[in-house]
């Protein structure tokens, strides 16, 4: 018999593209319906975004990190790049990855914004670079955000605890007139930008209530989903008790522990389906020992088991202590990062060992960058995705979940690779 080796070629290239298609390649994300819960993590290179679509079409975006341009650690091989490319800034290109998923037919707004605290990649960082608005602030993090797509109700943790923020003594103290990273004159332009948008578009700005699961609720069709809530974990070092709104301190007034222990932490609930993301909390101490009194060894029993959580601070070295990781033992980490210091190779142990929680375990990551695989090599492999947004959508009131991860290189962000469906717990 004889063959034709460019048709057989032909033919096996063909069988190829239609293997891809059917393993969910080359295709756009399926619109959001509502039931649906869609959580985007976004990848910008230049810190946290997540947006997500309520089961009711109610939206909230988690975070807007933009990175000052300026630093040279911020273009150096160290941290990732601005993707999908610098024709936009990275607020630029959140919002123009919302319009892309938004729920069709709604009213172009965020019904929410949750700002977990005030490093800039979480809510931007002023430099010199920077564009002034009509309203007189800078655009940058959350301000270029909420300039471009206008936002109902911005929660942060607030300025006034455990110190207070605003008190012109406080903000010369040593710590924030040597940081480099400018937080205090970030926080001048965040304000001016409350002020003016609280009057031109009634912005209304709270900081986090914890212990509340009715802050931020559904906004059209509450009544449709009564099994979906978002409870607030923590805020400015105060924990939820696990029952009523009730909360305990770990911090005194006066004492400044730094940002990342006073990030905002929520779960998000719907049916059997459990999602936990709580900022840049950690959980070891400065000898690389599981800390007892850390802010994750305090959340872990009230947050309870999730299937799916991201990384607190990003998997960096001092977070995912063993305490925290057998308790809320999720079936789906993701890692939001930026640096080639993340993830700390002994959190990415934590995370994997059967021995602290048995099953099976996925992980995802926005971007890993050259100088993690060259530090960490092999194990690596143990993550499913390692560049992409990521994103988490919940089907059947909770009881299914399926994680897409789409490409972060171009502006179609069709689908690179799909997993699931898994079953909620």
């Amino acid at each position: 018999m004889h063959f034709n080796l460019k048709k057989l070629n032909f033919f096996l290239l063909i069988f190829l593209m239609m293997m891809q298609i059917a393993n969910g390649q080359n295709r756009k994300l399926p619109d959001w319906q509502p039931g649906f819960l869609d959580i985007h993590h976004i990848n910008t290179g230049r810190g946290d975004a997540a947006f997500m679509v309520f089961p009711d079409g109610t939206t909230m975006l988690v975070d807007a990190g933009d990175m000052s341009e300026t630093h040279p650690r911020t273009t150096s091989s160290r941290n990732a790049k601005l993707v999908p490319d610098r024709s936009k800034t990275a607020p630029e290109w959140i919002v123009d990855y919302i319009d892309q998923f938004l729920p069709k037919n709604q009213e172009r707004k965020l019904h929410y914004a949750l700002i977990t605290h005030y490093h800039d990649d979480h809510f931007g960082e002023v430099d010199s670079l920077r564009k002034l608005a009509t309203g007189g602030y800078q655009l940058t993090g959350i301000m270029e955000v909420g300039t471009l797509i206008p936002i109902k109700t911005l929660i942060d943790r607030g300025f006034d605890y455990p110190i207070d923020l605003t008190n012109e003594q406080v903000q010369s103290k040593e710590r924030f007139t040597k940081d480099a990273y400018g937080m205090i004159p970030t926080l001048k332009e965040y304000w001016k930008f409350i002020a003016y948008q609280s009057e031109k578009v009634d912005l209304e700005n709270e900081a986090l209530q914890v212990g509340s699961n009715h802050q931020i609720t559904l906004k059209h069709h509450p009544k449709d989903y009564p099994h979906f809530s978002v409870q607030n974990i923590a805020s400015n070092g105060n924990i939820w008790t696990g029952y009523d709104n009730s909360f305990y301190p770990l911090f005194k007034k006066g004492e400044y522990p730094g940002e990342n222990p006073l990030s905002n932490a929520i779960r998000i609930d719907y049916g059997k389906f459990n999602y936990y993301t709580g900022g840049d909390i950690s959980g070891i101490d400065g000898f690389g020992q599981a800390d007892m009194n850390a802010l994750e060894s305090y959340v872990a029993p009230v947050i309870g088991a999730v299937d799916v959580a991201t990384l607190n601070h990003h998997g960096n070295r001092d977070s995912q202590n063993p305490f925290y990781v057998r308790t809320i033992r999720p079936r789906v980490w993701i890692q939001q990062n930026w640096t080639a210091d993340h993830p700390g190779e002994e959190v990415l142990r934590r995370i994997t060992s059967k021995k602290l929680y048995p099953g099976d375990r996925d992980i995802f990551s926005t971007i890993m960058l050259q100088g993690t695989k060259d530090v960490i090599g092999g194990r690596l492999d143990l993550y499913k995705s390692q560049n992409g947004h990521i994103v988490v959508r919940v089907y059947n009131n909770g009881d299914t979940y399926k994680v897409y991860v789409l490409d972060d290189t171009t502006e179609e962000r069709k689908i690179i690779s799909e997993h699931g469906p898994y079953t909620a717990r």
